[in-house]
């Protein structure tokens, strides 16, 4: 689904992802992993476009989107939850769950019934101005917003980061939902190992910009979490 080779990005005259190479296998959950600073962020961003690579190439099922414009990357079906959320807060639940509609291939004009029985709050809080959400409402605005545009690939950026347990938890039970029931394949970067133990598939672990191990869940053993995860 999407493949990374030998991607290269700097700020300035900072080098923070060297000839990084990573795959994401369609239909399934991969999570980038590290601890802070290591160019998980970066990564994400190089993906969807808001940063420039200096080289390398990012493929999306079999075609590389290095230099597309970020704004068409969207429409080819690539879903986008940033750090933070970054709802538009003046505006209503409905008014952000809508911004996504255009990107869709099909034209719809109605937010789709499947992201209310995702989020039954979200329902519940149609006229409410996104800002006025609690953190973990504001957090599943995000991924429904994400989803209104029908993704093939769902991204997202620490979705439990200042979220309350028992959303955490739900949104854990969704992204697997998502990925086991429709098949959607998630890339997920996620700081709290049990989580990303609970949901994912596969693992990459990124250390000062560069990959450093990957594999399946289960092989992510006490070595490589202390070795690259632990603080």
């Amino acid at each position: 689904m999407l493949t990374i080779k030998g991607l290269n990005q700097f700020y300035g005259q900072s080098h923070t992802l060297w000839d990084l190479d990573m795959q994401v296998p369609k239909g399934q959950c991969t999570c980038l992993m590290g601890r802070n600073g290591v160019g998980k962020t970066t990564l994400l961003q190089c993906v969807m476009g808001l940063l420039h690579t200096q080289s390398g190439q990012i493929e999306y099922q079999g075609h590389n989107i290095a230099s597309m414009a970020a704004e068409k990357r969207a429409p080819l079906g690539i879903g986008y939850v940033p750090q933070g959320r970054q709802i538009f807060p003046l505006l209503t639940v409905e008014e952000n769950l809508r911004i996504g509609l255009p990107m869709r291939g099909d034209k719809a004009k109605q937010v789709p019934d499947f992201i209310f029985e995702l989020f039954p709050v979200l329902k519940q809080m149609l006229a409410r101005r996104g800002g006025d959400l609690s953190g973990g409402q504001q957090q599943q605005l995000a991924i429904g917003r994400a989803l209104v545009i029908n993704p093939k690939l769902l991204i997202l950026d620490e979705p439990t980061e200042g979220i309350q347990p028992n959303v955490v938890a739900e949104i854990g039970d969704i992204i697997r939902r998502l990925n086991q029931e429709i098949g959607l394949t998630v890339l997920l970067v996620e700081q709290k190992l049990p989580f990303a133990r609970k949901v994912a598939d596969r693992f990459c672990i990124l250390d000062r910009g560069r990959q450093v191990a990957s594999g399946e869940m289960p092989s992510l053993d006490d070595a490589l979490v202390k070795k690259y995860l632990t603080v």
